[in-house]
């Protein structure tokens, strides 16, 4: 499927947000109704300001009374209106108006769409700024439609600001899928154009529909994370991106970071004990909380560097074990622990291995932080929250918690943390096997030795052997 040349093209090649809403203004085939809830007609007026909107604006709807907007678009089971039941239903309304009322009159010439927003602005820094965004489309007169679905979060603390971001987000969605459907890179490139850095996080991007087939949206959120438009997407164990916030609700946590190249025996083992000291710690039943894998993508900044069907078998094979997968660009523990914060406020765990207790309390991770490593410990560490810690066991030697000894400086406040069993062994060095790391497996399979399937859950031996992942060698085939 070729994208269509945006007309005017040639004349005014500056992307701005006007530009941009006048080139769908002067396109005789768009035509569509805009209906947003929560932050104002932010998108309709753009393509108002932009002039010849008559030629692209059927209608613009703002129901923000709930009677009135229930009225329109029936009651949601759950009685919220910023969520993706409230925005589909409004995609389908409004775009099977458009066909109902319209479709007889100038079907034959015209691609029919539908824009629709539910957000939450707000200014206060403790309530979260978020809504769902959406289109509804067609790409060829009487064909058939397609969707696009974001769910975002804004940064900006002033409601003006968040409301003008979101009027340009959903310009460049529109503009975006009307002209650019070539390539993912390339479609979510257009979808974030001229929004300022931090002032957008997208968390979840779906498409749906014969002309977006070719995408795959797995990749597309891994773009968004790669491109540091999205801090974290989630996969649930059936490899569906889900939204954090959705999943996360009021549950404990416990997260193991790894980079799973491949996941080994060992982290199940660390994960199967980390649940249960976190169930003991809380007293907490097994649907009271979600253990989550998760690994970071820094390596994805640079192009040349991703392997992207390996990065999705490596989330299928965690995926395949039944577990929730997070894929991160967070670097630190601290920030893992803030973007969780936002949806749950019950406890969350980290589960570490021993030699990672030297880089928590390195301060030259937090010299970004004006109250360095005090700051750091301080935003990961709370009665809340807690560092697990398993044994890290080779043939020589165990470290666990009491043979980590920082810095002088450092030291009271690491005895603080353990006397208030912040920080805490999950396992002692008499109740493992040794601790086999992923570099080792990775090691074992490049030299083409077999030893390693014995080492890696069974699920995950034959998605390496079958997809010859890891540059696997034929004697260990």
């Amino acid at each position: 499927m070729k994208s269509k040349t945006p007309p005017t093209a040639g004349i005014q090649d500056k992307r701005t947000t006007v530009n941009k809403a006048l080139r769908i203004n002067l396109d005789g085939e768009r035509y569509g109704s805009f209906a947003e809830i929560g932050a104002g007609q932010e998108v309709a007026r753009h393509f108002f300001n932009a002039g010849k909107a008559s030629q692209t604006v059927a209608l613009t709807i703002s129901a923000y009374d709930m009677t009135f907007s229930d009225h329109i678009y029936g009651k949601e089971s759950s009685g919220r209106y910023v969520c993706e039941s409230r925005l589909l239903k409004m995609l389908k309304h409004e775009y099977q108006k458009l066909e109902d009322r319209l479709g007889t009159a100038r079907g034959d010439q015209t691609c029919f769409f539908a824009f629709a927003s539910t957000v939450a602005t707000s200014a206060d820094p403790k309530k979260q700024s978020h809504g769902w965004v959406g289109l509804r489309f067609q790409n060829k007169p009487r064909g058939p439609y397609n969707d696009i679905i974001l769910h975002v979060r804004m940064k900006d603390r002033q409601r003006l600001l968040q409301q003008e971001t979101l009027g340009i987000l959903g310009v460049n969605l529109c503009y975006s899928a009307f002209y650019f459907l070539n390539n993912g890179p390339e479609f979510i490139s257009q979808i974030v154009d001229n929004i300022k850095d931090d002032s957008l996080v997208i968390d979840m991007i779906q498409t749906t529909g014969p002309d977006v087939e070719k995408f795959d949206n797995r990749l597309l959120n891994i773009e968004l994370v790669r491109t540091g438009f999205s801090e974290a997407i989630l996969f649930d164990p059936q490899m569906k991106v889900v939204t954090i916030s959705d999943a996360v609700w009021n549950k404990a946590i416990l997260v193991q970071r790894g980079h799973y190249k491949p996941i080994t025996n060992s982290h199940l083992d660390i994960l199967k004990k980390g649940c249960h000291q976190l169930k003991s710690d809380f007293k907490l039943r097994d649907n009271q909380f979600l253990p989550i894998l998760e690994f970071n993508t820094s390596k994805l900044q640079s192009k040349e560097q991703i392997d992207e069907q390996e990065y999705l078998l490596r989330i299928e094979s965690l995926c395949g074990l039944g577990h929730y997968v997070l894929v991160s660009n967070l670097d630190l523990f601290y920030k893992i622990k803030d973007l969780l914060r936002k949806s749950t406020n019950k406890p969350i765990a980290i589960v570490v291995a021993a030699h990672h207790l030297e880089k928590i309390f390195d301060a030259n991770h937090y010299a970004d932080l004006s109250g360095g490593l005090l700051e750091g410990l301080g935003r990961l560490l709370d009665q809340e929250t807690r560092l697990y810690v398993y044994p890290d066991k080779t043939e020589e030697i165990c470290l666990t918690t009491k043979s980590f000894f920082p810095k002088d400086n450092l030291s009271l406040i690491y005895q603080y943390f353990l006397k208030q069993s912040w920080v805490s062994d999950i396992a002692g060095c008499d109740e493992i096997e040794r601790h086999w790391h992923s570099d080792e497996i990775f090691a074992m399979i490049q030299k083409g030795q077999t030893q390693w399937e014995k080492l890696v859950p069974p699920s995950v031996k034959e998605i390496i052997k079958k997809n010859k992942m890891f540059r696997l060698k034929k004697s260990g085939s």
